[in-house]
């Protein structure tokens, strides 16, 4: 990775002089506690992505939002829209809870029951925070990797707004976005709709030969309503559907992988319905909610027998109660309780016939935290979770957290102590390549840190130390020499657990605010993934990563603004099962923004300045230099 470090030249070349500087208000993060909370209170290791640097950044999709986050590393099958997979401090990708506004988005059908954030667009989020660390606490299965909430966007105060954004570039790509907010006496309102197309790059590497390319079609919307009945009394619904067709490639009829015709569409719907009820004025806060998450997927092939190769169905119900109660000044519990439904089906058909696979389980769950104060300056969190499952019976975790500051924020000092727990997924269990003597995944973490202000708050540095150890990870066990019983008929493998894995590192950050309108920030992570047995790093999980970006608001409005993104080595497996190494490599990105008025602003970038070929995924390519035109309206 050395060499990748020239490219950092491009951020230096943009820093002006030194002024004065004001001292941004303390953030509020509520997925950490399931309440808002202030940072320094919060013992995680917490990161905000917020509507403005979503909007410096330009990014179109999640998954390259994601990027700027320590210890967060995404991989994705070929171009925008593909199949992309997030992994947190080297946990397997399915152990991160995805949610948008506080809905789980986990789709059940999946093999590990995960969430594919290539589908997921940035036009109507407004503010994304990833909780690192084992979650299962607060947030129940999956979350041993961590959290990511996604935040659409909301009314805020009685004026109207309306945003809009229309984006053009490379292979015809083009990218619309509206949404809009009000108010209307106790009714708020907000919603959005967006539109994404693009010709797409060759998902198969035009390294290793790939020429056709892989377009992506998809469109969104949202809407959140809010009805006061009284101070104390509310409705909150809140809706998000998605609808995408994404061409990919795959094995050719040779059995070789290479360009194919083959693509997939998807839709994605969730819907949320609760009550809100608070009493001892304000002190005391609840809420009472169902909600619903529904996947369909479907496969095709235009040049196999029959066309339609195969569909999926995910869906996931759930009821939920939550009171939080401040008993005194630096002293309040979250309690909770929550009933859960999921259930998969899905017909293949390759030419052999149709197969069926299906499956369904439930899942109550009890939860409680309690957070206190017992010195000045010091907050500790400590809770339980008790799951009962249908098939898995009872589990309890336990979590614990404090954070402590001397001097009112300047400095804050962090440890945490966490449980993580994941049941094998309806497909693992369930599919033709099922197992239903699976024993559920669990995790046991720790992490410490410290944050220091400097130069009246111009100034930021973290470092963050974690370690995680998982037992019974489950894995694909390959039917090739293998004489288990589960390799019956024509079945290639089969789930299983396979043993214990280890996930140690550190996060490094900076952040620098010298003057009005100069940010920079820069993150490092290492992190040693590796398998206990074997001693074998995890796949598609770099033990490196490095970010630096630096934007520039110039007084008469121009903003500038470059990134630099540096991955190193990872292991992959290649067509045949032999573990493969993904080369190490670095990304450039320059933007710029002016303002025509003041309701609107044009914005251009490059992505990939320097052309670099890479891939995440072994045998599937990335996008080269790319360059992107657009305009936003704000009334």
């Amino acid at each position: 990775m050395t060499s990748s470090w020239k490219y950092t030249g491009l951020l230096l070349a943009l820093a002006p002089s030194f002024p004065a500087f004001a001292e941004e208000a303390e953030q509020i993060v509520v997925t950490a506690n399931r309440t808002a909370t202030p940072v320094s209170k919060v013992g995680l290791s917490v990161s905000v992505i917020s509507a403005e640097d979503i909007a410096r950044l330009q990014s179109p999709g999640v998954t390259e939002l994601l990027r700027v986050v320590p210890g967060v590393t995404a991989t994705r099958s070929g171009g925008i829209g593909t199949l992309s997979s997030v992994f947190v401090r080297g946990a397997s990708s399915d152990h991160t809870v995805a949610l948008i506004d506080g809905v789980k988005l986990n789709d059940p059908s999946t093999p590990a029951g995960g969430f594919d954030f290539g589908r997921l667009m940035t036009g109507n989020i407004e503010r994304i925070e990833v909780v690192r660390g084992p979650q299962s606490v607060l947030w129940g299965s999956q979350a041993i990797g961590g959290v990511v909430n996604i935040l659409t966007r909301k009314a805020d105060g009685d004026k109207p707004l309306v945003n809009a954004l229309a984006e053009y570039g490379y292979r015809d790509t083009i990218d619309l976005v509206g949404n809009a907010a009000t108010r209307l006496g106790p009714v708020s309102l907000s919603g959005g709709a967006s539109y994404l197309r693009t010709d797409g790059i060759s998902a198969f590497s035009s390294a290793r030969g790939g020429t056709e390319h892989d377009g992506t079609r998809a469109y969104g919307a949202n809407l959140n309503a809010n009805v006061a009945f009284t101070d104390a009394l509310s409705l909150d619904l809140r809706g998000w559907y998605s609808n995408s067709r994404t061409e990919i490639d795959g094995f050719t009829p040779s059995f070789t992988f290479g360009d194919t015709d083959q693509y997939t569409r998807a839709r994605e719907a969730i819907g949320y319905a609760g009550v809100n009820w608070s009493g001892l004025g304000g002190r005391w806060r609840n809420r009472v909610a169902y909600a619903i998450t529904k996947v369909l997927r479907d496969d095709y092939d235009p040049s196999a027998t029959p066309v339609h190769q195969g569909d999926s169905v995910g869906r996931n119900e759930r009821i939920e109660a939550q009171s939080v109660l401040d008993i005194v000044e630096g002293l309040s519990v979250v309690a909770g309780a929550e009933r859960e439904w999921s259930r998969f089906a899905q017909v293949n058909d390759y030419g052999f016939g149709p197969s069926t696979d299906q499956g369904k389980a439930r899942l109550t769950s009890f939860y409680g935290q309690l957070s206190f104060a017992p010195l000045a300056g010091l907050t500790v969190n400590a809770g339980a979770r008790h799951d009962d499952h249908s098939d898995f019976g009872n589990h309890t975790t336990f979590a614990a957290n404090a954070a402590y500051t001397p001097n009112a924020g300047s400095t804050v000092i962090r440890a945490s102590y966490g449980e993580g727990f994941k049941v094998p997924s309806l497909y693992q269990l369930h599919s033709q390549y099922g197992n239903t003597t699976l024993r559920p995944e669990s995790a046991k973490s720790w992490d410490v840190s410290v944050v220091q202000k400097a130069l009246e708050g111009r100034a930021e540095i973290g470092i963050t130390w974690f370690r995680r150890n998982t037992r019974d990870l489950i894995n694909f066990v390959s039917c090739f020499g293998n004489s288990s019983p589960l390799c019956t008929g024509f079945n290639f493998g089969y789930y299983d657990n396979v043993g214990k894995t280890l996930s140690e590192g550190m996060e490094a950050e900076l952040k620098l605010r010298p003057v009005d309108g100069l940010a920079l920030d820069m993150s490092y992570t290492h992190v040693k993934p590796q398998d206990k047995a074997t001693g074998l790093d995890l796949l598609r999980r770099p033990r490196d990563k490095a970010f630096a970006s630096l934007d520039y608001s110039w007084p008469f409005g121009l903003s500038t603004g470059a990134s630099v993104t540096m991955m190193g080595d990872s292991a992959d497996i290649d067509d045949f099962g032999s573990r493969v190494q993904n080369d190490s490599y670095a990304l450039a990105d320059i933007r710029v923004s002016y303002p025509l008025g003041d309701h609107a602003e044009l914005y251009a970038r490059i992505e990939n300045l320097f052309d670099t070929r890479y891939e995440t995924v072994y045998n599937y390519g990335q996008p080269g230099r790319a360059a992107y035109a657009g305009v936003r309206l704000k009334l």
